[in-house]
Parts: structure tokens; C-alpha cells; sequence
């Protein structure tokens, strides 16, 4: 990812009949099929790509994952726009799973302002997309941005790297890994747009927690969904050593490692 993986809708726009484009809707497909989507986009439910019995955290296995992006008519070399209708962040999951499948980091993209952003603009379509089925391969990513929790705790008291707790303050002051910083995903997110807050506020919002783009900044939440927001953002801002912690607290506080409360 970088300064293309935030797009605006009239990028999408632009690309909708591209042979190299494809359009991925994360909606639930009851919402994909009744309220419409964008023209030509395909239906891969953020549910169908979580699970708890596939790879590391909740990737939900290369083979599901192929079988998955090939039923959406998505090739290898393709540009991959994901959106939803929730700030972008069940999106930008989809798009980090991508990533860690190998997808060229460069050709991933969320749709700023989800998929409101499209619909005050362009008009939708109902019904299922009409895409050929693709022989999709997963591999493995050029440099996988994913940590382990000795990687965390290493971060952790490291003057020269910040944690950050990507969770509600009510969440981190209940308990947090030691010396993170707490960064609540929806700071960077603007309500009445639903899309990214201006970049200037966004830096000033970072500058104020430590997050400093000279720094490894290591990220994690619950069950990594929250941080896939956060990480594209920070790529996208040009953090270019950002951690990704898959695990999350579910697996820190699953192996006893210790807490703090504020």
C-alpha cells in the first residue's frame, strides 16, 4: 500500500470498466443484493473471510482465500478496491488479508468514505456482478508486516518504536500491553463523511500520541480488525515501518503476558 491505497469514489469511477480493476463488496450479501452495489462489484461477505480454524490469528487459510478471490473474477495482477458501509474498516481487513496473501501492495485500495461515498455520486446496480472465475494464487507477501508478541513486547520497551492499542479508551483502560499508547481507530475517521479526517488533523492526531513516522510503530487490537483500518491509513500517510500484530490481545492476554490498566 501507499499513496493510492485511500481512494475517492470518482477514482473508482474511472475504473470501473478496467480489465486490470477489480471491485470487491464486503457487505453482508442480503445487503449487497437489497440495497445495491457498485456496478460490477463482487459480493465476498466479511464473514466468509474470518475464522478461527484457518491460518495465523484469523486469516481464514490460503485455500479459502483462493477459492474465495477466484469466485469474485479477481486476478493475481489485478487492482483490488474493497469497501463497506462502516468507515471502511471490515474493508480495509479484507485488503490486509490480501496483503498477507501476497497481493501486490500496491494494488490494494479502499474506497474512502465506504459506500456512501459512492452512492451521493454515482448510481448502483442490483443483483449479482457478472465476473468470469479466476484460477486466483495465494503466496506469500514481499515483506509481511505481521509480528509475534515477543516482536510486541521487544516494541514495547523500545524508545525508539511506540505500541499502539487501536481499541475504545474504555477498552484500554480495562487493560492494555504495557506502554502502548491508545489510538481509537474512529479518531481518524470523520463522522459526517464517514470517510478519513483531513490529512492535516490526521497528523496532528498521530503527532500527539508519539506516533512518529521515524519510529517502528507496531499495532494491534482485539482480533486485528480495527488495526487493518489503522495500518492502511499509516501506509497511506507514508509510515513505511508499521508492525501488525494478528494475534492481538486475544493472544497476549491468552498467554498470561502482562497487562496494565490505566
Amino acid at each position: 500500500m501507499n499513496g493510492s491505497a485511500v481512494v475517492a469514489a470518482d477514482w473508482v469511477a474511472k475504473r470501473l470498466d478496467a480489465d486490470d480493476t477489480a471491485i470487491i463488496d464486503v457487505r453482508d450479501a442480503w445487503e449487497y443484493d437489497g440495497i445495491g452495489h457498485v456496478p460490477g462489484a463482487a459480493n465476498v461477505p466479511f464473514d466468509t473471510f474470518r475464522s478461527e480454524t484457518g491460518d495465523e490469528g484469523m486469516l481464514p487459510g490460503a485455500e479459502t482465500w483462493a477459492d474465495l478471490l477466484s469466485a469474485a473474477g479477481v486476478a493475481n495482477d489485478d487492482h483490488l478496491v474493497a469497501y463497506d458501509d462502516t468507515h471502511g474498516v471490515f474493508a480495509a481487513r479484507f485488503l490486509v488479508t490480501a496483503l498477507l496473501y501476497g497481493h501486490p501492495r500496491e494494488k490494494l485500495h479502499l474506497l474512502n468514505g465506504d459506500y456512501s461515498a459512492w452512492t451521493t455520486e454515482y448510481e448502483v446496480e442490483s443483483g449479482d456482478a457478472d465476473v468470469s472465475r479466476t484460477a486466483y494464487e495465494p503466496g506469500d507477501p514481499e515483506d509481511s508486516p505481521l509480528v509475534g508478541a515477543e516482536a510486541v513486547a521487544a516494541a514495547s520497551e523500545d524508545p525508539d518504536s511506540v505500541v499502539v492499542d487501536t481499541r475504545s479508551p474504555e477498552e484500554y483502560a480495562d487493560a492494555h500491553i504495557p506502554n502502548a499508547v491508545n489510538l481509537d481507530w474512529l479518531e481518524l475517521v470523520d463522522d459526517e463523511s464517514r470517510g478519513l479526517r483531513p490529512e492535516s488533523e490526521l497528523r496532528a492526531t498521530l503527532a500527539e500520541r508519539g506516533i512518529d513516522p521515524e519510529k517502528r510503530v507496531v499495532l494491534y487490537c482485539n482480533t486485528a480488525r480495527r488495526i487493518s483500518h489503522t495500518y492502511v491509513v499509516l501506509t497511506w500517510l507514508g509510515y513505511d515501518d508499521v508492525g501488525f500484530y494478528e494475534g492481538s490481545m486475544t493472544e497476549w492476554e491468552e498467554s498470561g503476558r502482562p497487562t496494565e490498566s490505566a
